[in-house]
């Protein structure tokens, strides 16, 4: 290979600007990041991509393009994405959410309120794998709480979105940590186990504040909360499943029967319903399924124009050892999370090109997929853009802005890895070739 061919080619990367130009820029001049919808702004990069390289027929580019989308890692990606979807809306439906939820405030006393609410909010993220979701379940009785303690409302729903990241970062079936060890080549309880070391000091640290800030409250909201633990148990069984080992696929595919089972016995719905549940899930993983598709085509076209390797040559001119690498994974997933405001999507944007640096500098596939989801998770929680604060702040008639202050968990999760990194920790055994 020649010394060219080893630094690239930078125009191979003008797909991914005219994305930026396309999503990027349309939502800061129309001050909406959901007006354009991303995945239009990918199909506009794709043909981007194909019209590229006169030396190739069209014919040769669409089947490089293929070739990308094709790829066997953002298959089973989608499959997973798939189950995931139906998992998350079969339990929805048949009441788990809500019973868990209510489970966590039966037994939590007055002067811990907050921390309880960002307690729930961790193990129902971790539970059903939706930083979104579990915003949308807890945030409602945030706001009870805020306005029965006269607390800030920003506080009470900074303890949501908090509780909401932790999960979305470390969840088994959670669509980052999918990408993230899908991208990598890594095993996704390995990559739960990285995670794990890394953050948990944050979220130790943040229960802490939150029980400081609360202390001496013993407002009690209601003498009763009605909850089911059998239908508890639908995300219990999964997280139970998916920490031994079971295989992603049959676990999601195993709850989402489960749950069907419990619904349909508890007439929360019967065989239709569940059907009907089924489906709406997979639907509603539709766009993050049509992105990933158009992202692989879109990496392969720039990989075969040369891009990927001028990007290494870039990232290899300014960094010097591994742990310098590692800090460029985090600034590449954190600068594509805030153009896109979408975590899974920047994992699935940059996770190609972030498993050729890991590569290049032997870093771990686990610490590669740690980083990235924790980066990306990071950067997630705290953009004021974000699906997350703009849903939390909706809910409750506030600006996103106010919630910003009180997001202890991301601010302690950024410190925790960026430790991570300048410590060398943790300490990791050779791992085993994908």
């Amino acid at each position: 290979m020649t010394d060219n061919q080893k630094k690239g080619n930078s125009w191979a990367l003008l797909p991914m600007l005219v994305f930026l130009l396309v999503y990027l820029v349309t939502s800061i001049v129309l001050r909406d990041f959901y007006k354009m919808p991303v995945s239009v702004a990918f199909l506009v990069a794709s043909i981007v991509a194909i019209a590229m390289n006169k030396k190739e027929s069209i014919n040769d580019k669409v089947e490089i393009f293929c070739k990308g989308a094709g790829n066997s890692n953002i298959i089973l990606m989608c499959m997973i994405f798939i189950l995931a979807g139906a998992f998350a809306q079969v339990a929805r439906d048949m009441g788990a959410v809500e019973s868990t939820v209510n489970l966590g405030l039966s037994i939590l006393p007055g002067n811990i309120l907050i921390a309880g609410v960002f307690i729930i909010g961790c193990f129902i993220s971790l539970s059903i794998g939706t930083s979104v979701g579990t915003i949308v379940a807890l945030s409602p009785m945030a706001v009870g709480i805020a306005e029965t303690i006269n607390i800030p409302m920003g506080l009470a729903l900074g303890a949501v979105v908090s509780g909401a990241m932790f999960g979305d970062n470390l969840s088994m079936i959670s669509d980052t940590t999918i990408a993230a060890a899908r991208t990598q080549g890594c095993d996704m309880r390995d990559k739960f186990k990285m995670n794990f070391k890394i953050v948990v000091p944050a979220a130790v640290v943040t229960a802490i504040i939150f029980i400081v800030i609360n202390m001496g409250n013993t407002v009690v909201l209601e003498d009763h909360y009605e909850y089911s633990i059998l239908k508890v148990l639908v995300y219990v069984s999964v997280l139970a499943a998916a920490l031994l080992g079971v295989n992603v696929m049959v676990v999601l595919l195993g709850g989402t029967l489960f749950g069907g089972f419990i619904g349909i016995y508890t007439n929360a719905f019967d065989i239709w319903g569940f059907v009907k549940a089924i489906e709406s899930g997979i639907m509603g993983m539709s766009q993050i399924i049509i992105i990933s598709l158009l992202i692989g085509g879109i990496v392969e076209v720039i990989k075969f124009n040369g891009g990927i390797d001028f990007l290494l040559s870039f990232i290899k001119s300014k960094i010097k050892r591994k742990k310098g690498a590692e800090l460029g994974i985090g600034i590449l997933v954190s600068l594509v999370n805030m153009c896109t405001a979408n975590n899974t999507i920047a994992i699935v944007t940059a996770g190609p090109i972030v498993k050729d640096i890991a590569n290049e500098y032997e870093i771990d596939p686990r610490r590669s997929a740690s980083l990235v989801d924790t980066f990306s998770c990071f950067c997630q929680g705290l953009i004021p853009y974000g699906a997350q604060l703009l849903v939390a702040a909706s809910i409750a008639g506030i600006s996103s802005i106010e919630i910003m202050r009180y997001l202890y968990y991301p601010y302690l999760m950024g410190a925790c890895v960026l430790l991570a990194i300048a410590f060398g920790i943790p300490n990791l055994k050779k791992a085993h070739a994908n």
